[in-house]
């Protein structure tokens, strides 16, 4: 009996055996493969010189930098996301941060402080620009663009996460591009932004909530890039030059980059827990036919502010006391709840309020961003609120300007194009006053790129005006400057035959 129970034991240690040498040798077997066709694939000299020579201190990178703060704290000040992804194709930011990852992979403490004051001299370059338009701007509201980048929180972290990945990968397996740049840029530019806004309207809790997030994505973003170097193999190299002291120094900058990243990540990780408990504990005082809206929790209030929509099959007066009283206890912290119930017959009728009340709020965010667009338009001509035509089924905004002092066609073009970069899925016309034409003449075969640019901008004005133009002259480059007019899409081209150079003139609406 006794060999008889030991012999089922015995094949099933075998079994047991027989498997953990099977994934030890598939393990074995992934760090070889990993080894020699993965990491021997990777030029590691090559990639450390270009990581060199992309967080170099140089004029082009301070002055690039500074202008994608620029335009991204004006895409903030406006709250138009199209205008802050606009300015991180213009950062170059991610050169001395990946510098700095790398430089502690490989423990090269000259390249980890060269890293270290490019980014800051292109952070300060940034900040001081944005500080400057800030305060200067007649706009120092705070948006929900610039709201939304004043605290930490999970999505942030994960989006620097993301963005890290793919930068090092890219940049290791020598796929970097400009799509590249921005992800890092998204995660660093904005925040950098608003700590300019912080500091142009004297906002500490702004200032204070934007370098936080900052610093939380930078140190997430150096250290994943550390991470993947030392995954594909790069490894300190020291020379006989390097001392103790250097690497004290690396180790340092590690610790000094890791404990501030802890904290965030304890705040983080306590809100998007506090969260959950949040929404339990409101849930609970209903039951399972209710239906909540996303709870909104200010933590930066004191007490903790909690505001939600309920759908319910039935009204309770004291959910609001009890869920105060349940969550102060579970947070260690004061908690302040006001919801709103609504009393529906039951589940199904719970899910469409819940539903028509998604689609309310969308449809006033909707109107507002329309009633924004023609506040701004009304600004950019001169004009009341009022007098801005939107038609929001069609998407189209018209609006007639009033002359302004020294404003050419020119102007008044540029102040429609400002204004449709924030609205691409906008048409937006801006018609100018009668102003005079820029000086034109042509006597050649072909336009120049000056004159080419004039006949645009007639077009446009004649477009949007709806007056004729006519072109003065005879032959081949009247015929030319005419067919130019057209296809730019002038409201009318009209003919005069006269000797001399080609010009172009406003047709008298009276008629000659």
């Amino acid at each position: 009996m006794e060999d008889a129970n030991e012999q089922p034991k015995s094949k099933a240690a075998e079994v047991k055996a027989q498997a953990r040498w099977t994934y030890l040798r598939a393990l074995v077997g992934l760090r070889w493969w990993w080894q020699d066709e993965v990491m021997a694939s990777v030029d590691q000299a090559e990639v450390i010189a270009r990581r060199r020579e992309d967080g170099a201190l140089s004029a082009r990178y301070l002055f690039m930098t500074a202008m994608s703060g620029g335009i991204a704290i004006l895409g903030l000040l406006q709250s138009s996301p199209a205008v802050v992804i606009g300015a991180m194709l213009l950062s170059p930011l991610m050169g001395p941060i990946m510098g700095l990852g790398f430089a502690l992979a490989i423990g090269d403490y000259h390249w980890l402080r060269q890293s270290a004051k490019s980014l800051a001299w292109g952070s300060a370059m940034a900040i001081a620009l944005c500080t400057v338009i800030v305060f200067l701007s007649p706009l120092q509201e705070i948006t929900p663009e610039v709201a939304s980048r004043t605290r930490p929180n999970l999505f942030d972290l994960f989006i620097a996460l993301f963005s890290a990945l793919a930068g090092g990968y890219a940049v290791i397996r020598g796929k970097e591009g400009t799509i590249v740049g921005v992800a890092i840029a998204t995660a660093l530019m904005p925040p950098l932004a608003v700590v300019g806004f912080g500091l142009a309207t004297f906002n500490w809790t702004v200032f204070s909530g934007a370098l936080l997030l900052f610093v939380t994505n930078l140190i997430t973003i150096a250290l994943t890039a550390w991470a993947m170097a030392k995954l594909y193999g790069f490894k300190s190299n020291l020379s006989e030059k390097q001392t103790q002291y250097q690497n004290f120094v690396v180790v340092a900058v590690f610790v000094a980059l890791a404990v501030p990243l802890g904290f965030s990540l304890r705040q983080i990780a306590w809100e998007t827990n506090a969260t959950r408990q949040v929404r339990a504990e409101l849930v609970d005082n209903f039951g399972p036919a209710a239906r909540l809206s996303q709870p909104e929790i200010d933590f930066d209030g004191d007490p903790i502010r909690v505001s939600a929509f309920v759908w319910t099959t039935s009204i309770q007066p004291d959910a609001q006391a009890t869920a105060a009283r349940h969550l102060s206890e579970r947070l260690g912290a004061p908690v302040v709840v006001d919801l709103k119930q609504f009393l529906v017959r039951d589940e199904k009728s719970a899910e469409q309020a819940q539903l028509s009340s998604a689609k309310a709020q969308e449809e006033a965010a909707a109107n507002e961003r329309v009633a924004e667009l023609g506040a701004r338009l009304g600004v950019v001509a001169g004009v009341e609120e009022s007098d801005v035509l939107v038609d929001r089924q069609r998407r189209r905004a018209l609006v007639r300007a009033k002359p302004l002092p020294g404003a050419t066609l020119e102007t008044y073009a540029a102040l429609e194009r400002r204004v449709a970069q924030t609205e691409p899925d906008w048409t937006i016309e801006l018609v100018p006053p009668v102003a005079r034409l820029p000086e034109f003449a042509f006597s050649g075969e072909e336009l120049d790129t000056a004159q080419t640019a004039t006949l645009q901008l007639a077009a446009w004005a004649s477009a949007r005006n709806g007056m004729a133009l006519r072109v003065i002259g005879r032959g081949d480059a009247a015929d030319l400057v005419a067919k130019a007019l057209s296809e730019n899409r002038a409201s009318e081209v009209q003919r005069r035959e006269a000797a001399g150079p080609v010009r172009i003139e406003w047709v008298d609406p009276a008629g000659e």
